[in-house]
Parts: C-alpha cells; structure tokens; sequence
C-alpha cells in the first residue's frame, strides 16, 4: 500500500469516526470463511457496518479524529474488526447472538456516545444500553400515564354520577 493510498484510508476512516456515535472494535480472527460470511449476514440485517481495518490506520485516523477516543487506541492489537451502527446497542446485540454459535467474536472495546467500553466483560453492559427511540418512547410513556390516570378517573367517576342520578330519578 502506497503512502497515498494509507493517508486517503484514514481520511476516509476520520470522516467515518466524525460521522457516527456508536464504534465497536472487535476481534473476529479465527473465524472460518462460512462463520465471517454469517457475521456479516447478521450485521447487515441489523444495519451494522462491519469492516476489517489495520491497526496503525485507525489509530491514525482516532488521533486525528475531534472526538476523545480515551483508552481504545490501547486495544488496536492484533486483529481488528470495526464495527459501526446507528444505535448504541444493536453491535452488542449481534456480538451476543452470533456467541451462541461460536466463541467469537470478542469484543475489544466500545465508543458509545461519548462513553468509552473497554474490554469483553462489558459486553453485557452494551447489550442492555437503550437506543435513542427506545428512550423517546420511555418517555413519552411516562408523560402519558399521569394523564391516563386522569382521564380514566374522570370517566369512572362519571359513569358513578350517572348512576346515582338515575336511581335517584327512579326513585
């Protein structure tokens, strides 16, 4: 790879650093043709970008990147795989699925929304982050059950008034 073609490839990686929230560094190595044709079968289905990069390029591209990538430039050792998606957990989501099957992938270290994951034991952490829909519905939820409440009293307690009134006209 000429010196070129290096600098465009980390310009293109800082571009896509810039561009997404959500970055996961894995470890797919030892993965058969069959088992990585799966993997990304099941990205793709989850609207998760998977690429393999080279180390030194996505160090290169994280120095150079406006976002504070903390201690994942320490993990860029041996193979690494990026992965990048819109929501915070649906990399978790497809890493934890595709362990059903295999050992692999493992997962390095995370950038999710400014908060930095490093190391496999914190997968479980990463699954169980909500998205941002997730959290909107949550909240509007919670708004709407106070309102709820009140309009179901107010029904529940015209539906008594109705009643009294007409047994007291019956009587």
């Amino acid at each position: 790879m000429t010196r070129e073609e290096k600098s465009q490839v980390i310009q293109d990686l800082t571009a896509k650093l810039a561009d997404t929230n959500t970055i996961y560094l894995a470890d797919i190595s030892g993965l058969d043709a069959l088992a990585t044709s799966n993997l990304r079968r099941a990205c793709f289905k989850a609207n998760v970008k998977l690429a393999v990069v080279k180390n030194t390029l996505l160090s290169k591209a994280m120095e150079a990147s406006d976002k504070d990538f903390g201690e994942l430039p320490s993990v860029l050792k041996g193979n690494t795989s990026i992965m990048i998606a819109e929501a915070g957990n649906a990399p978790a989501k497809v890493i934890k699925e595709f362990r059903k099957k295999s050992d692999k992938p493992l997962l390095k270290g995370a950038f999710v929304e400014e908060a930095i994951y490093v190391g496999d034991d914190q997968l479980e952490a990463l699954v169980n982050i909500k998205s941002k829909e997730e959290l909107i519905g949550d909240i509007i939820t919670l708004l709407q059950s106070p309102a709820k409440n009140v309009v179901s009293a107010l029904q529940s307690g015209g539906n008594k008034l109705s009643g009294i009134l007409s047994t007291l006209s019956e009587k």
